[in-house]
């Protein structure tokens, strides 16, 4: 693949990737971490999720034929498209900015999730809207004290960030179809 192609990061370029389920782990290990790892930890995940032991119960070549398949193929060519940092000489791997490019290939979503934005702004036009009805002392605002208002408008956005961070930080995320079951 040329330097052109891994820029461009085409809808094949995304499927080859995609196409070896130890590719599609790597990006999944990677992503549940949020942080870099060792080589020899990412071979140890992924051949205990293939054979399906604990890392404990692997046997060296279980841990050895991933290892090498990885150190010698997949981490290359994830590092070519630019979805992976690989630092051959540390040892390391971590997700690059690119990866976020082909996670909606990973999973799907479902339930759409809940419009953030809208809620915001209708937050914001109701309370501008409030605030210019009291500024003219509009019926029903007249008796209403500008802080008490300004107070109220802070309060829903607030209390709309938490909710919000609550929201996405209570979300779970399924473990993507393709990694429960892979090709032998």
């Amino acid at each position: 693949m040329s330097a052109a192609d891994a820029e461009r990061l085409t809808p094949d370029g995304v499927f080859e990737l995609l196409s070896n389920h130890r590719r599609r782990m790597v990006l999944y290990y990677l992503r549940t971490r949020g942080e870099a790892v060792g080589i020899q930890e990412l071979a140890t995940e992924i051949a205990s999720m293939e054979n399906d032991v604990t890392a404990e119960e692997l046997t060296s070549q279980q841990r050895k034929r991933v290892y090498v398949s990885l150190y010698q193929t997949h981490l290359p060519k994830m590092a070519e498209m630019n979805t992976i940092e690989y630092d051959k000489d540390a040892g390391e791997v971590r997700l690059a900015a690119r990866a976020d490019d082909i996670d909606d290939h990973l999973t799907t979503e479902s339930d759409p999730s809940y419009p953030w934005r809208f809620h915001y702004l209708v937050l914001a036009v109701t309370g501008t809207a409030a605030l210019a009805l009291l500024t003219v002392n509009a019926p029903g605002f007249g008796a209403l004290p500008t802080p008490i208002l300004a107070v109220g408008i802070g309060v829903a956005f607030v209390g709309s960030a938490v909710g919000q961070y609550w929201h996405e930080r209570t979300a779970t995320e399924e473990i993507p179809v393709e990694l429960s079951q892979y090709d032998r």
